[in-house]
């Protein structure tokens, strides 16, 4: 007899064979839901709400660390991005260069998000500009935020405001209340409230000119693609069914599998066509995401030692204390 297991994504290539239900776990039966990755981990640490979700890597180390057991993380990472590469800058605030984000007030949605993670770490070991030397204004509220449901303070030497009820990222980036903006987010969910269209203001531009060239010269220098989110399954399930972890993980490979062979598929079509070259082909051909720990030991690993070093973990979080014992060798 199978087990229910309520599971929680956001609308995503590599997961979408599990929620229509082309691929199945094991002897489990799935019931799945979909949300914004705001919403959902927010819901998962604040009240639990599913027993298999998405959650931020950055916030399932913070958790951990202050003794929060109820979540064991699977080796399954479901968004990637460079974050950096994002940040949005008021165009007469002269912030031409990282380096010039210094002593700027700088909007975030909520700090000891991933993005933000990534993007503060990149900052500063790639051109030296230390969280300590920005003034960030949050915009999430205790009562709806990640940090919140697990007990965030601003860690020492780092200025956090609040932004308050009646105003958002957007609103006060157009006003000029703010000069900068890391990991801009719009998306309609419970917990973030911007809705103004930046990307096409006049008014406001991206750091980095090309983004994408720095993206490319980032990957190139460190070979990291940062990871965003994660799964986690509930602990008292892995104790009940051990079995679950790897059974999960098989299927969430499944389905990885499936949106590898409908991508490899579009290249060919656009090969035959002669719409990419062969050198962009064979690139496009070449494997990039990948789950399980071996794959991404360093880009975890990475993500850990920025979060003691911003301030968010107490100590470095080992792998071994994040994910499922059965998971490790994956």
């Amino acid at each position: 007899m199978n087990i229910p297991i309520s599971i929680a994504m956001a609308s995503n290539p590599r997961t979408w064979p599990i929620l229509d239900g082309r691929v199945t776990a094991d002897g489990i039966d799935l019931v799945p839901s979909v949300l914004h990755p705001s919403e959902m981990f927010w819901r998962q640490l604040r009240f639990a709400d599913f027993d298999v979700s998405e959650m931020s890597f950055s916030s399932l180390m913070m958790a951990r660390a202050r003794g929060d057991e109820r979540w064991v993380g699977l080796p399954v990472f479901t968004t990637r991005k460079f974050f950096h590469t994002e940040i949005l800058v008021r165009r007469d605030a002269r912030i031409e260069k990282p380096a010039d984000l210094k002593g700027r007030r700088v909007g975030v949605p909520e700090y000891q998000q991933t993005a933000a993670l990534w993007t503060r770490g990149v900052l500063q070991h790639e051109f030296g500009v230390e969280p300590g030397e920005m003034e960030f204004w949050m915009e999430r509220v205790p009562s709806h935020s990640h940090g919140g449901a697990i007990g965030f303070a601003s860690p020492p030497g780092v200025t956090v405001h609040q932004i308050p009820p009646e105003k958002d990222i957007g609103t006060m980036m157009l006003t000029g209340e703010l000069e900068a903006v890391i990991h801009y987010i719009v998306d309609p969910n419970l917990v973030d409230r911007s809705t103004a269209d930046l990307w096409s203001h006049a008014e406001i531009a991206p750091l980095f000119p090309d983004p994408q060239a720095e993206g490319i010269r980032y990957h190139r220098k460190t070979g990291i693609y940062p990871i965003n989110h994660g799964m986690v399954i509930r602990r008292e399930i892995v104790d009940k069914h051990p079995w679950a972890v790897l059974n999960l993980y098989k299927a969430f490979q499944r389905a990885s599998d499936i949106a590898d062979r409908e991508r490899l598929q579009q290249v060919e079509y656009h090969a035959a066509a002669g719409l990419v070259s062969r050198e962009s082909a064979a690139g496009l051909r070449t494997p990039l995401v990948q789950h399980g720990i071996e794959a991404n030991r360093n880009v975890l690993e990475t993500a850990a030692r920025y979060s003691v070093e911003q301030g968010l973990t107490p100590r470095l979080m080992k792998l071994e204390e994040l994910f499922a014992a059965s998971a490790m060798e994956q």
